[in-house]
């Protein structure tokens, strides 16, 4: 049986529940609900599985917040002994427009704490990564607190339709490969621009 690791990057704790840092784990509660699947605390993370056509979808939602993320999967990955082509991380990107949805194979942390923490740990950037686009409307030197913030209410309908979408994108990964996903997903057209409510 193939194993499958998907990892949510985000803060745990309720002070950090729907910001934007946090979207890894939203993803992740959407591909558990809609399996049945419930998440339960374990070592280093809150984790749940379901199966996907004879395949074994291990979901992680790591405990050790953002800056120690790479603790949690590596020992995911020695618990599960996934092929390393089945390991993908969903983070959240401020290089991408709200909602946009981007796989990639391997390559840098892009800024981000929780993927350069991974790389770091696993010594390797040769892991796939879906990226979800958070936007960048803060002004300079406020990109900490952008990404702990919540989403601005005319986003919140964008972001849950997308939350699908990458849902969609991490089981193409899985019954077909990267490459595959990365075809379909890819040319997606970016989010529709959300528009700012006046008063």
């Amino acid at each position: 049986m193939k194993n499958y690791v998907i990892v949510g990057l985000g803060n745990p704790g309720r002070e950090y529940a729907g910001t934007r840092h946090n979207i890894g784990f939203e993803v992740l509660d959407w591909l558990a609900g809609s399996h049945g699947a419930v998440f339960a605390p374990s070592r280093y993370a809150d984790m749940a599985t379901y199966m996907l056509k004879g395949r074994k979808i291990v979901l992680i939602k790591p405990s050790t917040y953002m800056n120690l993320s790479g603790k949690a999967v590596a020992y995911w990955l020695q618990n599960e002994n996934p092929e390393p082509e089945h390991l993908l991380v969903i983070a959240d990107d401020v290089a991408l427009p709200t909602g946009t949805i981007r796989m990639r194979k391997k390559g840098g942390a892009g800024g981000h704490n929780g993927l350069e923490n991974i790389i770091v740990t696993l010594n390797t950037e040769e892991f796939a990564r879906l990226r979800f686009g958070v936007g960048n409307d803060y002004p300079r030197g406020m990109q900490s607190e952008y990404v702990l913030g919540r989403w601005f209410p005319e986003q919140v309908p964008i972001v849950n339709e997308r939350i699908k979408l990458a849902a969609k994108a991490v089981e193409e990964f899985v019954l077909a490969g990267i490459d595959r996903a990365m075809t379909q997903y890819n040319k997606m057209p970016d989010a529709p621009k959300e528009e700012k409510k006046t008063t």
